[in-house]
């Protein structure tokens, strides 16, 4: 880590703060999800990092990045990564998202499969209208209120009560980033989503969906994803839920890997 980038890029007329690995090797852009930031991939970055020029963005609301008041679709965040391509002058990229982050990606791919070469899905938001509104009339934002009140080792202590399994290093990242999501991140709860079916059927780039046995995406939904789309390869990790990456980072970085191999 000690020789990462940290840095800034306009866009979108917003702020990206950014972590990158470097080199001339191809670019991974990792997309994280909501309540997280850039550096949660720490650990699958120092993995990939060999063999890719890692690039961590925080979006907008969360992490060091811009927080306006307002702006926070799935169009807008897909927008900061459209722009954000564009601005570091990259070649076609490896995008992997997880969670928001990843229907972030389904929609990039969607809309500019131009500055694609790849998609990696992880568990990604593909969930149906009803409960997305199940979400959204959930708790879920009032409970970060809570959070955003408690101290750093605080959170970092609750961390460690659900997440044991997890390094200090691991922990500490979680909590900073928790606390660095602003209130304003959670409109993107609103429903609708983008339709996650119409979106896969559009993508035009060799696609990896992995998702958990426990986690969000289904092996029906994944499968249905498949025939919609011939050029998308599915894999179900078992003992592994939403945070399949985490759950079983061996497991999520060899599948990736053997598909990056494949099509590149």
């Amino acid at each position: 880590m000690k020789n990462w980038n940290s840095s800034y890029c306009r866009t979108n007329n917003i702020d990206i703060h950014f972590t990158r690995t470097g080199g001339t090797k191809p670019p991974i852009i990792l997309l994280h999800g909501l309540m997280t930031s850039g550096l949660c991939w720490m650990d699958l970055a120092r993995r990939l990092e060999q063999d890719y020029d890692v690039i961590m963005p925080d979006a907008r609301g969360h992490g060091k990045s811009g927080k306006p008041d307002f702006g926070y679709t799935y169009n807008d965040h897909a927008n900061d990564i459209i722009g954000f391509i564009e601005a570091l002058r990259l070649p076609p990229v490896i995008l992997l998202g997880h969670s928001m982050g990843g229907m972030t990606a389904a929609l990039v791919a969607s809309l500019r499969a131009d500055l694609l070469h790849t998609l990696v899905l992880s568990d990604p938001t593909f969930i149906e209208l009803d409960v997305q509104y199940q979400v959204y009339n959930s708790d879920v934002a009032q409970q970060h209120l809570k959070v955003l009140e408690m101290s750093m080792e605080e959170v970092i202590s609750e961390g460690r009560r659900r997440r044991p399994q997890r390094s200090t290093e691991l922990l500490e990242i979680f909590a900073q980033a928790r606390l660095q999501t602003c209130i304003q991140a959670f409109d993107v709860l609103i429903p609708p989503n983008p339709d996650y079916k119409e979106l896969m059927g559009k993508v035009s780039v060799p696609s990896l969906l992995v998702f958990g046995d426990k986690g969000i995406v289904s092996c029906n939904v994944a499968k249905e994803l498949q025939s919609l789309n011939t050029l998308m390869e599915i894999e179900q990790i078992p003992y592994a839920g939403h945070s399949v990456h985490l759950d079983q980072p061996e497991h999520f970085t060899s599948t990736v890997s053997s598909f990056l191999a494949s099509v590149y």
